[in-house]
Formats: C-alpha cells, sequence, structure tokens
C-alpha cells in the first residue's frame, strides 16, 4: 500500500485542502521554497506527490506552528537537508568500516 501511496498525484485542490491552507497559499509558497516544485502537465496543471505534502506540511508547521518568517523556514529546511545528507554518509562510513574490519 505505500508504494501507492508513492504514485498518488494530488491536484492543487486537493493538496491545499490535504493540508489545510487555500490554494493561492501554495502557489505562494512554490514560488518561496525551491523545495516545492510540484509536476506539470501538458495542460501546465500542478500535481503534488506525497513527497511534496510532506515538504508542505513541514513548512507549515515552521511558518504556523513555530512562528518562523518565510527567510526563518528557509534556512531551517536548509539546515536540516544537510544534516539529512551528512547522517547517511556517516551511516554508509560506518557500514564501509564494518565490512573492512
Amino acid at each position: 500500500m505505500d508504494e501507492l501511496q508513492e504514485f498518488k498525484q494530488y491536484k492543487i485542490g486537493q493538496a491545499a485542502k490535504e493540508i489545510g491552507v487555500k490554494t493561492y497559499v501554495l502557489r505562494f509558497w512554490e514560488g518561496e521554497f525551491d523545495e516545492i516544485e510540484p509536476i506539470r502537465t501538458a495542460s501546465g496543471q500542478r500535481l503534488y506527490t506525497e513527497e511534496h505534502l510532506e515538504i508542505i506540511r513541514e513548512i507549515k508547521r515552521l511558518l504556523y506552528d513555530e512562528g518562523l518568517t518565510i527567510d526563518g523556514a528557509k534556512r531551517k529546511l536548509r539546515s536540516r537537508e544537510a544534516a539529512d545528507v551528512l547522517r547517511e554518509v556517516y551511516n554508509e562510513l560506518r557500514v564501509i568500516k564494518s565490512m573492512l574490519s
């Protein structure tokens, strides 16, 4: 079932309803946050995946719950992405070390 969720796509109205914001908010955030880049159909319609919705939920949490500004939320997202990359590299190095031992 999780594999099916990866391929599910939401139109902008569906995504907005799922997140709990208006469609114009999603369009605004799309212009502000590079992390949100919906798929575009041939007719230009936006389609959001579950991955997009996760990022949008995090942006909403940072802005609404933590009270960060747009710039503050951008910085926080970037720092989390960098931490995730470092964590992946660290884990891969541990696997390599164990293979060499």
